[in-house]
């Protein structure tokens, strides 16, 4: 079943300890996008500016993702500069040039109204909650969001949290929104704000989802997926999109909610994400293989299972 994503795409400038890379292809949107592509039909919905060209188009197309929802506008897209030292889990930021994406008013369009997955990566909730009330048949919607919201429009957030099936964020913005230390206590205090499922990343320790009791009729008990240790992590920008892009691609490519289907998509969001850091950018993702992602899956498992 088609997924329907809603997000950045934009351009990035990393620097890591080993190398850098000028306006690569990123955004939230762009990762998900390509990492959900080896499992199901990609709907995109953003905004670029005039520097985004067919040469970067073409990288979505060719993954067979669906981006006449991308609105092209006059100025420049959305651009982020970063870098990471040797703690790859913490980014410097450089500069932020937000361009269109500062008007980013999403409309979706009509031919992807009977999206059943949509993801709504990292954007203002109030935007979040307006493209949620645009696809009103969609079977399962999951969100992300970030630190700056969460301190800056707590009551908008709130009302998004509403509107989601499940929510995705990382260890330090669970309990900076519960307002709670404990991870455990955390997640539930944030299942009471209305997601169903709560999916927290741990970086390089991997994700643990969190359900509320009896939701998708699969209980309450959390389920831990790893993440394989990486030798080299070239750019970690990025892995936190791709984890979201594997996970809700195999969601989709189901077609059912069990918690089966939630674990094995727990470990594809790691397989992808584990990609994702292998190389600059979007790079990885774009040469990817089936094989070379169950291969990984395999290894993941192996992680886990004693026989």
């Amino acid at each position: 079943m088609s997924l329907l994503v809603v997000g950045s795409v934009a351009f990035d400038s990393i620097k890591t300890p080993h190398g850098n890379k000028d306006r690569v292809l990123g955004g939230a949107a762009t990762y998900f996008a390509i990492a959900a592509s080896y499992f199901t039909d990609v709907r995109i919905v953003a905004v670029v500016g005039e520097d985004f060209t067919a040469k970067e188009e073409k990288v979505l197309l060719a993954r067979g993702i669906d981006t006449s929802g991308i609105v092209r506008e006059s100025g420049k897209s959305f651009f982020w500069a970063g870098e990471y030292g040797d703690n790859v889990n913490e980014a410097k930021t450089l500069d932020t040039q937000l361009g269109v994406f500062a008007a980013f008013n999403p409309q979706v369009p009509d031919t992807f109204k009977d999206s059943k997955y949509v993801f709504l990566a990292n954007i203002d909730p109030v935007l979040q909650v307006n493209v949620r009330k645009q696809i009103g048949g969609a079977k399962f919607v999951a969100g992300d969001t970030m630190n700056y919201w969460i301190n800056g429009s707590r009551q908008q957030l709130g009302e998004m949290l509403k509107v989601v099936d499940a929510l995705l964020i990382n260890d330090n913005e669970a309990k900076m929104m519960a307002n709670d230390q404990s991870l455990p206590r955390a997640a539930q205090a944030i299942l009471k704000m209305g997601p169903k499922a709560l999916v927290i990343k741990h970086g390089e320790y991997g994700a643990t989802v969190f359900f509320q009791d009896g939701a998708f009729g699969i209980g309450r008990h959390p389920f831990r997926a790893p993440t394989l240790p990486i030798e080299r992590v070239t750019d970690p920008t990025g892995a936190g999109d791709s984890f979201a892009g594997g996970f809700m691609g195999y969601i989709a490519s189901q077609g059912e909610l069990t918690r089966d289907v939630f674990k094995r998509a727990m470990f594809y969001g790691g397989v992808m994400g584990s990609f994702a850091v292998e190389a600059f950018g979007t790079e990885r993702l774009q040469t990817l293989t089936r094989e070379e992602i169950e291969e990984r899956y395999k290894i993941f498992r192996e992680l886990t299972h004693i026989e």
